[in-house]
């Protein structure tokens, strides 16, 4: 099949699972076709089936703000019209869902019928999709959708709680390539980190406040009291500037690391011992899935599609949502006994199992071949 993606470039869940199902589609000897303003974070490297769409915006003094959305419906037109596209599968309802609708009336005209699959991912739906400038559009887009799936039961539960639709939604969770995650860590990396035999804490994100970092910094520095270790910080956003200055005054603060972006993850998470993720609101987790992958045990809230992944008391712990002692306590109850822990990591690899790319991936293939 000739398909196309359409994502967000960042690292983000939405863009991530996007290209990393592109990838994989690849593989399987599909012609995957990209479009988005900036070349995805995770596509590296040469494939003879992947093909990357840049979405150009024309600058004029007429526009405050570029009209992003009607320059991609016309990036997505013009490769429907030039590579025999069958399929449009849109990532993150905002505003490609939107797009998509205008590029297939276009096509239409020309007698050219292109089905579309719009999946939703989390905040297109729980945050910025609700706010009544968009909502009217996200509805109507949803609803104009060929086939409509999210990445978790509880944004499908959250999307009819939020929006009027009646489109049946399809979930097929997020996923993860076990293989590439499970690795052995690099030992002179690891001591380079933590030198003294300390155990790592991993956290990664986009740094907003739905994350709750000031959380993790409040954890770690709980555990730190009990259990020598380090902090690794990675990812970037609007809560970094701040949460950088206060660990400055911090006791803990040459055992906390900021790393910024990261591209390889699968380097970095093997060194791990355990996941914090203690976030107002995950729509699936996909962070927490790949720490799994990496045999890291989670600690996490047990916020909106994070129950589906994580088992309490077999992978990790999760705890109300703030509840910074109860994560603690869990956390140095799986750090300080090794046996206990050693059958935490090996769990959190079962649990990752579940969700491999292997598994997933088919799903949607079932999905482009019911809509041609």
């Amino acid at each position: 099949m000739n398909i196309v993606i359409v994502c967000y470039p960042t690292f983000g869940g939405s863009g991530v699972l996007a290209t990393e199902l592109g990838k994989a589609l690849a593989e399987k000897n599909h012609n995957i076709h990209f479009i988005t303003y900036q070349q995805p974070v995770r596509l590296s490297g040469f494939h003879a089936n992947i093909f990357y769409h840049e979405v150009r915006v024309p600058t004029y003094p007429l526009f405050d703000f570029p009209p992003y959305e009607t320059a991609l419906a016309s990036t997505m037109v013009d490769v429907v019209k030039n590579n025999g596209i069958d399929v449009l599968h849109v990532h993150y309802a905002i505003p490609h869902a939107a797009a998509a609708y205008m590029a297939k009336q276009i096509l239409a005209k020309e007698n050219i019928k292109i089905p579309v699959i719009t999946t939703l991912h989390g905040t297109d739906i729980t945050l910025v999709g609700k706010d009544k400038t968009y909502s009217p559009v996200v509805t109507f887009s949803m609803e104009e959708s060929d086939i409509l799936t999210a990445v978790s039961n509880n944004l499908k539960e959250e999307t009819y709680r939020n929006f009027s639709i009646n489109k049946p939604i399809d979930v097929i969770h997020n996923f993860v390539d076990v293989n590439r995650f499970h690795k052995k860590p690099i030992d002179a990396f690891k001591k380079l980190i933590a030198p003294n035999g300390e155990r790592i804490i991993v956290h990664a994100s986009n740094f907003r406040k739905v994350k709750r970092v000031d959380d993790v910094i409040k954890v770690f520095k709980l555990i730190a009291k009990e259990i020598p270790a380090k902090l690794l910080l990675i990812g970037d956003g609007p809560e970094r500037p701040e949460l950088e200055s206060a660990t400055r005054e911090c006791i803990f603060k040459d055992d906390i690391r900021f790393l910024g972006k990261q591209e390889q993850m699968e380097d970095l998470l093997p060194i791990a011992d355990l996941f914090l993720l203690p976030s107002e609101y995950e729509s699936f987790g996909l962070a927490a899935l790949e720490a799994m992958a990496a045999e890291v045990p989670v600690i996490s809230t047990n916020a909106g599609g994070l129950p589906e992944i994580i088992i309490n008391g077999y992978c990790g712990y999760m705890s109300n949502i703030g509840d910074v002692e109860d994560m603690a306590k869990n956390a140095i109850k799986i750090l300080k006994d090794d046996a206990i822990y050693a059958i935490f990591k090996q769990n959190a690899l079962a649990q990752a199992m579940l969700f491999d790319i292997e598994n997933i991936v088919p799903q949607y293939e079932v999905l482009y071949k019911k809509l041609l």
